[in-house]
């Protein structure tokens, strides 16, 4: 499907009643092809500086497609890969955190390391670390942005020093569509968050305020989040303002997993199967999280281990500005 082709489409009625009654084989028929057209236009918009359409199609399109993911059913797509759930944050986004963290800009720290990636871990010695951050995590319904639902979301703001304690803290659940009161809520087994957390909360993307309030703090300071391809993922499709933002140098992240794969000198000598660098490991290591305790998967609580883990391997490396 081409780019004019992806537009006719997310400008057809959208005919709920049409599609479902046909069945789990037309919804799911429909759900491939609203896929193919949101990959379309999410390749177009990327690749050109100005596009004939504005981020919004693409939005809007997301959120028809999670109607008709509801109705396929989240036990059959979850192993299904998505297109929209980025691997990783580019170079440039590693270059433009270091920098920020320094004080230094993101071109001379792409200069500094000549496009060798095993130099990034140089960079994030080369200066000082200072400034401030917010620290944000993300609970949902699964891994793929375009089909599933924010439920939780917490997020704290930390000064970078040695001795700062995180503060500022918001934790907000968010409601899912009726069809889920039944089924119940995907991946609680995971993060614990059952129906009655969040009964007559309101949907991540209908809290317009909620939104307004995290792309404010999102410019204002950089955020953090642990691997954070997966929040600037699901932001893209989620959070009104916040791709043509990122597109425009207004928002800066920082990946807290790159932090730890290129500082704790651990992560290379354990096996890779024991996931050295996912926050839990890495806090235990970092003593940040104790033997008996485990990862809560909250927003709240997952920000707050991964800002303090970040605090003590910055302590341990002597980084932070005297």
């Amino acid at each position: 499907m081409n780019t004019q082709q992806a537009l006719e489409y997310s400008m057809q009625p959208f005919i709920p009643m049409f599609i479902f009654g046909g069945g789990y084989e037309m919804v799911e028929s429909e759900r491939l092809r609203s896929e193919e057209a949101l990959k379309a236009l999410v390749d177009e918009w990327n690749a050109n500086p100005e596009p004939s359409f504005g981020y919004d199609v693409i939005v809007d399109l997301a959120d028809r497609n999670r109607e008709l993911c509801d109705h396929v059913g989240e036990t059959r797509l979850r192993n299904k890969p998505s297109s929209m759930l980025a691997r990783s944050l580019s170079d440039a986004d590693t270059c433009a955190a270091i920098g920020k963290m320094q004080r230094r800009s993101a071109s001379a720290v792409m200069r500094e390391i000549h496009g060798d990636r095993e130099a990034l871990g140089v960079a994030f010695t080369r200066k000082p670390i200072q400034g401030t951050v917010l620290g944000i995590d993300i609970e949902t319904t699964g891994r793929a942005p375009e089909r599933g639902y924010i439920i939780n979301v917490g997020w704290e703001i930390m000064e970078l020093t040695s001795d700062a304690t995180p503060h500022d803290a918001e934790a907000h659940y968010c409601g899912l569509p009726e069809i889920y009161r039944e089924s119940g809520v995907p991946l609680t087994e995971i993060h614990h968050i059952t129906w009655e957390d969040i009964d007559n909360k309101t949907p991540f993307r209908e809290n317009k305020a909620l939104q307004k309030q995290i792309l404010k703090l999102m410019k204002k300071y950089p955020y953090m989040a642990h691997n954070a391809a997966f929040e600037d993922s699901w932001f893209k499709l989620h959070l009104e303002g916040y791709a043509e933002a990122r597109r425009g140098g207004k928002i800066v992240i920082i990946d807290s997993r790159e932090i730890c794969r290129r500082l704790d000198g651990e992560v290379k000598t354990l096996p890779r199967e024991s996931s050295p660098a996912a926050l839990e490991n890495w806090a235990r290591r970092r003593g940040t999280l104790g033997t008996g305790e485990v990862e809560q998967h909250l927003g709240l609580d997952d920000t707050d281990r991964m800002l303090r883990t970040v605090q003590a391997e910055f302590n341990e490396k002597n980084l932070f500005a005297k």
